[in-house]
């Protein structure tokens, strides 16, 4: 017997990260001259990806060193411990990006939307690039699998935007002139571009940088105009899906399609339903249709 939990915003929101699309919602800020749904596009990373890159760090990167919460870390307990038949107790399906479910201890999770503090190569997802060929071209370390599978990530390289600052000469003789804080726009587009090897290795140092495929890094992050792959364990969240024996469904507002086919997928196998929200969305289910068990509460009350 093994529970599928499926997370949203609200599983961090104790940890201090705004909510998916609450007042200050990680997807309701973006920039000056684009909406967060402009921004978070696979269009505007290739056809701008100064802008999308300058966007994303201000808005994500702060985050990186958020800790776990008390959620985070009893929802580990459960996925790394083995029930009476073997088989694991629990297994975990995250729309969540912030990466704490791994930093709790979770030791084989589904981050089916990324994770913040990792990057991918341009185009892996699209499988253009050998294993052998892509990790080659990463040209340091990278993680393989890393707990996905397919596709080769590396850590994002947040921390070393200062260096990237001094690297394009943005510091000059200011002591203070590497600090992302007080950087401008332009030079903080410029550091991203230089970390992420966009404009280099036959896009050339122009006025309109251009990511070149097997070569510049894009967030590990799954974009409003992308697909769900393999690189983001899709086939394995599937697999899970068919294999649990009870869902739950703990601070999402069932606004994104990884939430409909697992809320579908068990409603077709007949395996029991719980939702954790302390205001769950109305999901149109006839009564009868499904085993539907509603908890009016916080992801933490409901631990608790």
């Amino acid at each position: 017997m093994t529970t599928l939990y499926v997370t949203g915003a609200g599983v961090s929101a104790d940890s201090g990260i705004p909510t998916f699309r609450g007042e200050d919602g990680w997807w309701t800020i973006g920039s000056v001259n684009y909406t967060p749904q402009e921004m978070a596009t696979r269009q505007m990373y290739e056809n701008d990806p100064g802008q999308f890159l300058l966007w994303y760090y201000r808005r994500f990167a702060a985050y990186r060193h958020v800790p776990p919460n008390d959620v985070h870390r009893w929802l580990a307990g459960e996925c790394n411990a083995t029930g009476a038949d073997g088989r694991p107790r629990a297994r975990l399906i995250t729309q969540n990006i912030d990466g704490l479910d791994g930093r709790a201890g979770n030791a084989d999770y589904v981050c089916i939307h990324g994770r913040l503090d990792m990057m991918t190569l341009y185009d892996d997802q699209m499988a253009l690039h050998g294993r052998a060929q892509a990790a080659a071209a990463m040209q340091g370390d990278f993680i393989d699998g890393g707990g996905l599978d397919g596709g080769v990530v590396v850590p994002a390289p947040w921390d070393d935007v200062p260096a990237a600052l001094r690297d394009i000469g943005a510091a000059n003789d200011d002591p203070a002139g590497d600090d992302p804080a007080t950087a401008s726009d332009d030079e903080l587009m410029a550091a991203l571009l230089h970390l992420c090897r966009i404009g280099r290795d036959g896009a050339g140092d122009t006025d309109a940088p251009r990511p070149v495929r097997g070569v510049s890094l894009k967030p590990y992050v799954l974009l409003f105009d992308e697909y769900y792959t393999d690189l983001y364990r899709m086939g394995t969240a599937e697999a899970w899906m068919q294999a649990a024996s009870r869902m739950v469904f703990i601070g999402t507002s069932f606004s994104v399609n990884i939430t409909v086919i697992a809320l579908r997928t068990a409603i077709q196998r007949g395996i029991p339903l719980e939702i954790v929200d302390p205001e769950p969305v109305d999901l149109g289910i006839p009564v009868g249709m499904a085993d539907i068990t509603y908890h009016r509460m916080t992801a933490k009350e409901w631990v608790g």
